[in-house]
């Protein structure tokens, strides 16, 4: 009993010494590693196909390059939206000019453009199942949902460049 108490007190005495070196150590060899894996090796296969990759290219691929991953300019991720320029905004669109053409030359088929816009949307998004005439058969095909919101987004337009009030 004597010596198991020893055997604990010796053990609670212990500096944490060991163990602080232990995981600085630890910390070393894991930091080191990533050294190794700055090498970029780049080929292009017997198809004709570019590929990147840390591990060394098979023996038979000669045309490969060593790049370091220091040596790569990052690029921007994603995609960035087209700018329309202040003069762009300013003018009207082709559409938006045929359509003020057509307002100046004949108000009454301006608003008859307006109105049947009008009935087209009420009818397009009271109703899901629709059918439209197909131009080349001269047959009733049922619309799809891409179609009906297509013809959605039209009319919606075709209000907006001949319902001015």
């Amino acid at each position: 009993m004597a010596n198991s108490q020893n055997m604990i007190y010796s053990v609670s005495r212990k500096s944490p010494l060991p163990l602080i070196s232990k995981i600085a150590f630890m910390v070393l060899v894991l930091t080191s590693t990533s050294v190794n894996a700055n090498a970029i090796y780049t080929w292009i296969d017997d198809k004709g196909v570019t590929h990147y990759s840390q591990q060394p290219p098979a023996s038979n691929q000669a045309s490969s390059k060593k790049l370091y991953s220091e040596d790569i300019e990052p690029k921007h991720v994603g995609t960035i939206a087209p700018i329309k320029s202040v003069a762009d905004l300013n003018q009207p669109s082709e559409l938006e000019q045929k359509a003020a053409a057509i307002s100046l030359a004949d108000k009454q088929q301006a608003q008859q453009v307006c109105k049947n816009a009008q009935h087209s949307l009420n009818v397009l998004t009271t109703h899901t199942k629709l059918t439209k005439k197909n131009n080349a058969t001269g047959k009733l095909e049922s619309m799809t949902e891409e179609q009906r919101q297509a013809a959605i987004t039209e009319q919606k337009e075709r209000m907006k460049l001949f319902c001015k009030t």
